[in-house]
């Protein structure tokens, strides 16, 4: 367990939910916090289609219960994989690098972490993904890496990185390589690192 989350729930209609998310704060209440976010999660995406609808309801029952001082940051998105259409929402979340024949760009779609403001509402946007592009969902550990000058490893070193890749299952190892040359051996990490 830990205060990083991500995940993947097969939806009744063939489509694929993906989550991505991180807990302000450290140790043991981060990890609770997260588990029970976890689980409000699966169980409203089991019931709703709309990535925005499934952000407010987790939102709304989290608010109550969640400790002073804690939210959520988290990032929903739906693949149709027969078309790929990828219908997102986002609650303060990294933004996920999308890599087209373009180049790259970030998905934006703006919404308040869970658990702060009760009654929040979620924008929702969509893409559709063509045949060889990927969408890199991440969080703060990897942007906010930093090397043994304190230069931050950044979005525009992340987003030169995706563009120079073909993308793939091996994007991930590609990118964590690039890490560790950038950081160092003696890296010592403040934060969680996920990649998906």
């Amino acid at each position: 367990m830990g205060g990083d989350y991500y995940d993947f729930v097969d939806l009744l209609d063939g489509r694929l939910g993906i989550f991505i998310g991180d807990v302000s704060g450290k140790g043991v209440p981060a990890e609770l916090v997260m588990a029970t976010t976890r689980a409000i999660l699966r169980a409203a995406a089991e019931q709703i289609i709309s990535p925005g609808e499934v952000l407010k309801r987790a939102n709304d029952l989290l608010y109550p219960d969640i400790l002073p001082m804690m939210f959520v940051t988290c990032l929903y998105a739906v693949l149709d994989p027969d078309n790929g259409r990828l219908l997102y929402a986002n609650a303060g979340h990294d933004l996920p690098m999308h890599r087209s024949v373009d180049g790259t760009d970030e998905l934006w779609a703006t919404g308040m972490p869970l658990g702060l403001v009760p009654g929040s509402t979620y924008e929702e946007k969509e893409i559709r993904l063509l045949p060889g592009e990927c969408v890199l969902f991440y969080n703060d550990g990897l942007v906010e890496a930093h090397n043994s000058e304190h230069e931050l490893f950044g979005l525009p070193r992340l987003s030169e990185l995706v563009a120079a890749h073909p993308g793939g299952a091996d994007l991930i190892d590609f990118l964590l390589g690039k890490l560790g040359e950038f950081t160092g051996a003696e890296w010592e990490r403040e934060d969680d690192l996920t990649l998906t």
